[in-house]
C-alpha cells in the first residue's frame, strides 16, 4: 500500500510518488474494483423508466449461461436493434450506453458469476499489460482464460486499434470469452480521435466477435446530487486535511496544476499504485484546462480515484468545470463527461470534520 512517500516520510502529496508497477503486479491486480466487489444479477437496481436495463440483465445471464466455447464468431453487429437475449455464436458481449446507467456493475456481475481463471480490467490496464510483458507474454497469460473483461473499452490511436483486435482474435481462437464496455458503439471507435475509416477492418474484425447489448438510461451518480461538483475553500481544505491527519487518515494535499504536471511524468497504468492507501485527496486552486493531454490525464486518473471510492475536497474552479468547451465538444467528449459526473459523486460525498 502506498501509505509513505520515497524514502519512508509519510505521504503528504501525490507528487512525492512516482510508483513502479510490473506486468505481474498489473495481472494481479485484474478484478473489479473495491466498490463492485460484491456486484450481481440480482442487486443491479434497473430504472423501471428504461427496459434496456432489465433486457441486458437478462441477456447477460444467458451469455453467463451459456457454455464457453458454444460457437464461432460470425457476423456483424446489428446496431439500433434491442435484444432480450444474445447470440450465443458469438465469443463476446459489448454493452453500449451512456454513463452512469449501471454498465461497469453489469460488467463485474458477470465476472462474478463466471467460473475458471477470468479477468478484470480497465482498457488501459490491458494495454498496460502489453506494455509491461510484451504481446506474446500477455498472450501466454491471458490464453486460456475463460472470461476477460474489458471495462472503458476506448480505441484513442491506431496503435491501440491493431493490438487489441490482435489480442482479441488471438485469444478467442484459444476459447476465451470477452465482454467490454463503453459509451461508444464498437463500429464507431476511433471517431473523432484518428482517421478511422483507416482502420475499419481492424474495427469490423474485432466488432464481429461481440453482440452488442444497448443500455438506455439516466447517470445514476447525479440522480441525488447538483449539476457541478462541491468547492470548498482553501482554509476549511487545510481544516480537514490537518483533521484527518490526526485521525491517522492519509491525507494528500496538492496544487491542481501541480498534480496535472506530475501526473505527465507517471504512466497512466501506475495511477493506480498512486492512490493506493490514500483516504482522502485534496486540491487546492483548480482550474479550468486548455490542453488536451492535460485533460486525458486528470480523465485517467479521476477513475483511478473513483474506482477506489476516494473522496476529494477542491478550492478553486469546480472541478465538473475544468474541462473547457472545446474539449467537451471534441472527440473525446464521453470520457470527459464521463469524469465530470464521477467528480461530481466524489466531490458530493460527507466532508471529513474540519471545523
Amino acid at each position: 500500500m502506498t501509505t509513505d512517500a520515497p524514502g519512508g516520510a509519510p505521504l503528504t502529496s501525490l507528487t512525492q510518488l512516482d510508483p513502479p508497477i510490473t506486468g505481474q503486479q498489473i495481472a494481479a491486480s485484474l478484478v473489479p474494483p473495491a466498490q463492485f466487489a460484491h456486484a450481481s444479477f440480482d442487486n443491479y437496481r434497473p430504472d423501471p423508466d428504461y427496459p434496456s436495463q432489465q433486457e441486458a440483465v437478462q441477456a447477460l445471464r444467458v451469455f453467463s449461461a451459456a457454455a464457453p466455447g458454444s460457437g464461432k464468431p460470425g457476423g456483424f453487429f446489428s446496431f439500433g436493434r434491442r435484444k432480450k437475449t444474445v447470440d450465443e455464436t458469438k465469443p463476446g458481449v459489448y454493452l453500449d450506453g451512456g454513463f452512469g446507467v449501471g454498465k461497469t456493475h453489469l460488467l463485474a456481475a458477470l465476472w462474478h458469476a463466471a467460473s475458471g481463471r477470468k479477468y478484470f480490467g480497465t482498457f488501459i490496464e490491458y494495454t498496460a499489460l502489453v506494455g509491461a510483458l510484451g504481446y506474446a507474454g500477455a498472450v501466454e497469460l491471458l490464453k486460456g482464460s475463460a472470461l476477460i473483461c474489458i471495462d472503458e473499452f476506448e480505441l484513442d490511436d491506431p496503435g491501440d486499434t491493431m493490438m487489441m483486435t490482435r489480442l482479441i482474435g488471438d485469444l478467442v481462437t484459444g476459447g476465451t470469452r470477452f465482454a467490454a464496455t463503453s459509451n461508444t458503439p464498437p463500429n464507431a471507435l476511433g471517431e473523432g480521435r484518428f482517421a478511422a475509416g483507416d482502420f475499419l477492418r481492424e474495427i469490423h474484425a474485432m466488432a464481429g466477435n461481440f453482440d452488442t447489448i444497448r443500455i438506455d438510461g439516466l447517470d445514476y451518480r447525479r440522480r441525488a446530487t447538483t449539476g457541478e461538483a462541491v468547492v470548498t475553500d482553501a482554509a476549511r481544505i487545510g481544516r480537514i486535511v490537518a483533521a484527518e491527519r490526526a485521525r491517522g487518515k492519509v491525507a494528500t494535499q496538492d496544487d491542481f496544476l501541480a498534480l496535472i504536471d506530475h501526473l505527465a511524468t507517471v504512466h497512466p497504468s501506475r495511477y493506480i499504485r498512486m492512490v493506493e492507501g490514500v483516504d482522502l485527496i485534496a486540491l487546492t486552486d483548480v482550474v479550468q484546462l486548455h490542453d488536451q493531454m492535460q485533460a486525458l490525464r486528470l480523465v485517467a486518473f479521476i477513475d483511478r480515484a473513483y474506482d477506489a471510492e476516494l473522496p476529494i475536497v477542491a478550492s478553486g474552479v469546480p472541478l465538473s468545470d475544468v474541462f473547457d468547451e472545446a474539449m467537451l465538444q471534441g472527440g473525446f467528449r464521453k470520457k470527459y463527461l464521463r469524469s465530470i459526473s464521477r467528480m461530481i459523486a466524489l466531490t458530493s460525498g460527507d466532508l471529513p470534520p474540519g471545523d
